[in-house]
């Protein structure tokens, strides 16, 4: 395994893991990287020092292949929750969510779109929002 710090074109900073050097290549030219915080896929790999598996720093966990798949597992029930129990309210997501926050609407769980400046307000605002998991990769899309 090896982990990557990467951003977005939005300058949003996460980090990446993957089996290989050639592993990040495929996915990113596959559109499989994407942000976080924005979902673009506009990706690219921020100086740093790779950390390769078995070659940890203090305090650091490295994960083995089946406690990754249970992680994922649970980042898709999250997001199947999300999707099952709360409402979708599409690219009215900022709107809403301010509405909730001032009390100007009801107060219930919401998803949707929302542009990286209406987070980056959202947020500067105190409004409490995270961002969805993303879709688990289908079995034939990982490597």
């Amino acid at each position: 395994m090896i982990r990557y710090a990467l951003a977005c074109d939005h300058a949003h900073e996460f980090e990446g893991w993957f089996g290989s050097s050639d592993d990040y290549d495929a996915q990113l030219a596959k559109g499989q990287v994407a942000c976080p915080v924005c979902d673009s896929k506009a990706i690219a790999k921020q100086i740093m020092a790779p950390a390769v598996a078995g070659t940890k720093r203090k305090g650091e966990v490295a994960l083995n292949p089946q406690a990754r798949q249970m992680m994922m597992e649970a980042l898709g029930q999250v997001r199947r929750h999300v999707e099952e129990n709360f409402d979708y309210v599409g690219d009215s997501f900022a709107t809403e969510a301010r509405a909730i926050h001032e009390g100007r609407s009801e107060e219930r769980g919401i998803y949707g779109e929302a542009s990286p400046k209406e987070i980056r307000e959202l947020t500067a605002d105190g409004v409490s929002i995270a961002p969805l998991p993303p879709e688990a990769p289908k079995k034939t899309d990982v490597n």
